[in-house]
């Protein structure tokens, strides 16, 4: 033979894309994503089968693992061993399935990622909810297809009353594809199906009334409802699942402690365990005192120690941020229909199991039907013979052969082959009357089931009402409460929902610590009183910024350098009232010589809203609010400084008012914030106020009618002035005096906008803090010095103020 006879000469381009075609569509269609009928991949429905052929039945005795995988590969499913047995393990485990369909005994892993004995040494059995798969495959239901070497059969689809695909889920990488559908709670996904039979233009909203969304096996919350709608209505969506958890509190030590009860699903306990211990270990979540997994047989129990005085509700959130404790699964509704892959909607996917049982529901009453009405012809045979009794003796009796007898009967009594047939096997006890009778009334019963098997195949209405009453007899027998809590509407659901909102002084020394504490820590004093200590500082240290938030508010730490981080208050450390509190550099990712300049408590960042910015050097800038709303670990730059310029005041404006800048050496300006454009977040700004060479800005306020400035010195004097006392000018002019800054005064150290309604508080460098009524300081020209607001010692000054609103008492 020529050596060109042997080979063929092809395109490798060609040969290419043909073949990974081939291999592609054999991974699609033969192994990676399930049937949307039956829900199962082909090693899962060869599984069943090769069990259901062993009689590896729920109610029969256990099998090693090893005799099942053994028969399966053997006979249906050429594959590795290995492959096969790890299907079976995952079918046994309650944790990866919602309802198992395999019962194991033996050691099949467990929640923290042991894995399962050796196939040697395990055993099982199908589970009883299995046979609801198996059930009529003897029925000439589904069609069956030779295997792998055409010696035997196996069904191309279970018949599936049980509909697998919602119930139980499915995962899997195809070729440039990929299925993850979620586990589903039995009850609801039999209403649903109920709900869709009854009325077919059901609408998805009203289809997500009956099932509302997933149901894990390790239960969990689900947060949100959009990425379950988008799932349900497109075939493809994102959900959020958490960990459940409560706070326990020792009544002894007076410690609490957050137990985790319930975690995401797929997420190994263990791996969470370590990750938490980790963390807590390099600090990156500080506050916990230890780690111990103490789950046992009662059920799921993660401790996680807090140290004292601990927020519970900061530790939470930071295991939410860092951990798998909130996880995200995403939802693709893909599978095989038509020998083709499909990403379907909720509907579609219980449209198409109706549609399989529909068919099952058919071929098995056209399978009764033939074989009733089969008996029925028989009997009907041997009513003829019963009634001729004596006649058909005699022929029998007179006939050479059987073949002669059935002959010579078919032919006396017009009878068929089958029946003819069937009365030379009649045994003579038939003859009696009682037998008879039996045969009566079994003729009677099926004429009875073949009416009724006919006027099912003629009823699409009939065949539904059977649908339904297997899918309720399933409910009823199998069903269970749900699991997984879902909780709607969460777009605006954060951790600040478990933690009570209050107002906190929050105060930064200026050495760079930090701390909060309940505003109500400190009592109001008449003008005049010598205070309470309320920082403890070390000599060097004192208190340089003091503010009131609520622990629901984000703080935006605006640096010198004019940068900006983000903080929720509640994450800020809680001290005692004389403790220092912790270093902002723990808090902060802060650069070299960066410290906290001002600090903004934001509610929400809501289109409409401009940040208004003031430097040490009298440059003043507007930014859109919303250019600060996206927080980074490593903050953002908010204001672009020249060389040795500083930030040092931020407000939050809505476009309509008027803006006050007033310096060290006492003067001021006021002018209409429309005089300032809104500019991007890396501009430089414009001059507000011109200052002299050695004056620099103090503060800034953003005016309204209703409040009086009030003007605080170093020395412990001030003053409430009028806002109508400060002519509006144009912006970047040298302004007029707010307050004489003499000897008696020393510098301006703040400007506040106060009402009668309020309270200040002052701080000064040795820790001490007084809180006073506005109503008690007299409203005073602005070209004057002003009165004693605190008592100070020797070298002692103010460093700091404060106002509080009457709702922050």
């Amino acid at each position: 033979m020529n050596t060109s006879d042997r080979y063929t000469e092809v395109n490798i381009e060609n040969e290419m894309k043909r073949s990974y075609l081939d291999y592609a569509m054999s991974v699609i269609i033969g192994r990676a994503l399930p049937n949307v009928r039956d829900g199962l991949k082909p090693v899962h429905r060869r599984i069943f089968y090769g069990m259901h052929e062993l009689k590896n039945d729920w109610n029969k005795a256990y099998k090693k693992s090893a005799r099942v995988v053994g028969d399966v590969i053997g006979k249906y499913h050429p594959h590795g061993d290995t492959a096969v047995y790890d299907t079976i393990v995952r079918m046994a485990q309650d944790f990866s399935l919602r309802y198992p369909l395999v019962d194991g005994q033996g050691n099949f892993g467990s929640v923290d990622g042991d894995s399962a004995a050796a196939m040697r040494y395990t055993e099982v059995r199908l589970a009883r909810l299995a046979h609801e798969m198996l059930e009529d495959l003897d029925k000439e239901t589904v069609d069956f297809t030779p295997n792998y070497d055409e010696s035997l059969s196996e069904p191309s689809v279970l018949p599936a009353r049980l509909p697998n695909l919602l119930v139980n889920g499915s995962s899997g990488i195809a070729v440039g594809m990929a299925t993850n559908i979620p586990p589903h709670n039995l009850t609801e996904v039999t209403n649903a199906t109920i709900a869709l039979i009854n009325n077919p233009d059901i609408s998805g909203n009203e289809l997500m009334k009956h099932l509302p969304g997933p149901d894990f096996p390790t239960s969990g919350i689900i947060y949100g409802s959009k990425g379950i709608e988008s799932a349900y209505k497109t075939g493809r969506g994102i959900i959020r699942i958490r960990a459940r958890l409560i706070v326990e509190k020792d009544r002894r030590t007076g410690r609490e402690s957050i137990i985790v009860t319930e975690i995401p699903y797929q997420v190994n306990k263990a791996r969470l365990v370590e990750k938490i211990a980790g963390l807590v270990r390099d600090k990156h979540i500080q506050g916990v005192k230890y780690v111990r997994d103490e789950s046992d047989r009662e059920g799921m129990r993660i401790a996680v120690a807090l140290k004292k005085d601990q927020v519970p509700g900061v530790v939470v959130n930071q295991l939410y941020a860092h951990t798998q404790m909130e996880s995200s699964f995403g939802i693709i509704l893909l599978a095989i229909v038509d020998q083709q892959p499909r990403v379907l909607t909720l509907k579609q996917l219980l449209g198409y199991f109706v549609e399989h049982r529909k068919e099952i529901i058919v071929r098995r009453t056209q399978f009764e039907l033939n074989k009733a009405e089969a008996r029925a012809h028989i009997l009907e045979g041997l009513k003829t013979a019963l009634d001729n009794i004596d006649a058909v003796i005699s022929i029998i009796r007179s006939s050479k052969s059987p073949a002669e007898a059935k002959e010579r009967l078919v032919s006396s009594f017009q009878l068929t082959d089958t029946q003819s047939q069937a009365i030379l096997d009649m045994r003579l006890q038939r003859l009696t009357g009682l037998e008879r009778d039996k045969i009566e009334h079994e003729y009677k019963e099926l004429i009875k089931a073949i009416v009724r098997y006919e006027e099912i195949l003629a009823s699409e209405r009939l065949v539904l009402n059977i649908i339904k009453e297997e899918l309720e007899v399933l409910q009823k027998q199998y069903g269970d409460e749900r699991r997984t809590e879902i909780i709607k509407d969460t777009e605006e659901l954060t951790i600040e929902d478990m933690i009570t909102e209050e107002d906190m002084v929050v105060t930064i020394s200026h050495a760079g610590y930090i701390k909060r504490n309940p505003v109500t820590l400190y009592n109001s004093q008449h003008r005049g009183g010598k205070g309470k200590t309320g920082v403890s500082m070390k000599e060097e240290d004192f208190v340089d910024r003091l503010f009131v938030a609520s622990t629901h508010d984000t703080f935006l730490f605006f640096t010198n350098l004019g940068r900006v981080y983000w903080r929720k208050v509640h994450e800020l450390p809680q001290a005692g009232r004389t403790a220092r509190g912790k270093a902002i550099v723990n808090l902060l990712a802060l650069e070299e010589q960066e410290r906290v300049a001002t600090v903004l408590a934001v509610r929400s960042f809501a289109p409409g809203h401009t940040v208004l910015m003031a430097t040490k050097g009298g440059i003043i800038k507007k930014t859109d609010m919303m250019a600060y709303s996206r927080p980074r670990a490593g903050g953002i730059i908010a204001i672009n400084l020249m060389q040795g310029d500083e930030l040092i005041a931020v407000r939050i404006t809505d476009g309509t008012q008027n803006v006050f800048l007033g310096s060290k050496y006492g003067k001021s300006i006021r002018f209409h914030e429309s005089d300032v454009r809104t500019m991007g977040r890396v501009s430089r700004g414009i001059k507000g106020i011109n200052l002299t060479d050695d004056d620099c800005l103090v503060g800034m306020e953003v005016l309204t009618d209703s409040e009086t400035l009030m003007t605080i010195t170093e020395n412990g004097y001030g003053k409430r002035t009028s806002i109508d006392e400060y002519p509006l000018q144009k912006r970047g002019g040298k302004g007029v005096i707010t307050i004489k800054t003499t000897e008696r005064n020393g510098m301006v150290v703040a400007i506040l906008l106060v009402t009668d309604d309020d309270d200040v508080m002052l701080i000064s460098d040795r820790g001490k803090i007084i809180r006073m009524p506005v109503k008690d300081i007299s409203v005073i020209g602005r070209n004057t010095q002003g009165i004693r607001l605190i008592s100070m010692r020797v070298g002692e000054r103010v460093t700091s103020a404060a106002q509080l609103a009457e709702k922050d008492v």
